[in-house]
């Protein structure tokens, strides 16, 4: 009996070595994105100083061994412009535990749709799909940020990888039945593809995006078709992008059209927007540009009531870290 109950006390005090030795790491990130704008709601001028989606958070993960990793994000967002908190929970932008390996990634928690980022925001170059010139037009059919949910990762199949989430009711007297939410991106040199899927209740959207990259030259657009039922019935929009670098000078154009809904006539709506950038590091970058979102009689696209059109111009300051 001695040998064995040697052997099982050297045997746990190697797993405890090993666990003493596993690699753990926590990064504190963000953004501080802010802007001076000029800008007309209807027949209203106002200038004010304007947060771009300004955010922090912390991103931790431990090397388990035998390539399993357990981590962690946790984001906020905040006002920029005078420092208050832009959600009515802390962590609302993302509060997520995962665990990956060869197999994939398991995600639990609160994070943004992947339908979104494949489509819109990955189009979105000039500045990140944030503030007053972030994509008025797609359909979200609900918030992206929703909690309750679990999402399953592929790993990078020859530049693929699709995830896939449901968002659980949990009994909520507002949501009857689950969401879902489905991404594929594909990036293979100068192309990149992606599609999106999401459902929620009765209503569904689908989305296709592609991006070329030659030269300085960056082209790229969506297409989106989306279903409201039974209210709105359904409708299709795009979007068409391009970006043309020079050194630290990037310049960008973007025309969106989201056509009328089948049930509600004259509800169509357009945005473009012409922007500038100049990096002064890879973190770091100055900006202007200027963004207009026409409503027709019957559409609320920037939400300051039916046919009321918006626009801005606007010159600010991006710092990642």
């Amino acid at each position: 009996m001695q040998k064995p109950s040697r052997l099982l006390l050297a045997t746990l005090a190697l797993l405890g070595t090993s666990a003493a030795f596993a690699q753990s790491s926590v990064t504190l990130y963000g953004r501080v994105n802010t802007s001076m704008e000029r800008q007309k709601t209807g027949d209203v001028t106002s200038t004010v100083l304007q947060n771009n989606s300004s955010r922090f958070g912390f991103r931790g993960s431990e090397d388990l061994g035998g390539g399993l990793k357990a981590g962690f994000v946790l984001e906020s967002g905040f006002n920029s412009d005078d420092g208050g908190n832009t959600q009515p929970s802390f962590f609302k932008r993302q509060s997520e535990v995962n665990l990956s390996g060869s197999f994939g990634m398991i995600r639990l928690g609160n994070f943004n749709a992947e339908s979104e980022l494949a489509v819109a925001d990955y189009v979105s170059m000039h500045n990140h799909d944030t503030g007053t010139s972030s994509d008025a037009l797609y359909d979200f059919q609900r918030s992206p940020f929703v909690g309750n949910k679990i999402a399953y990762r592929t790993p990078d199949l020859g530049g693929l990888t699709v995830e896939g989430a449901v968002d659980f009711h949990e009994n909520s007297a507002a949501q009857k039945k689950n969401g879902y939410d489905l991404a594929a991106n594909y990036n293979n040199g100068p192309l990149a593809l992606g599609a999106g899927f999401s459902k929620f209740e009765e209503s569904k959207q689908f989305g296709l995006r592609a991006l070329y990259s030659f030269g300085q030259f960056t082209v790229g657009g969506y297409y989106q078709r989306s279903t409201d039922v039974p209210v709105l019935g359904s409708r299709n929009a795009y979007r068409l992008a391009a970006m043309y670098a020079l050194g630290a000078s990037e310049f960008h154009v973007n025309v969106g059209r989201a056509a009328a809904w089948s049930q509600l006539s004259d509800s169509a709506a357009t945005q473009w927007t012409l922007a500038y950038n100049y990096n002064l590091s890879k973190r770091t970058k100055v900006y202007a540009f200027y963004t207009k979102v026409d409503d027709n009689a019957n559409a609320d696209y920037w939400g300051a009531g039916n046919g009321v059109d918006f626009s801005s111009f606007a010159v600010g300051i991006r710092h990642n870290f």
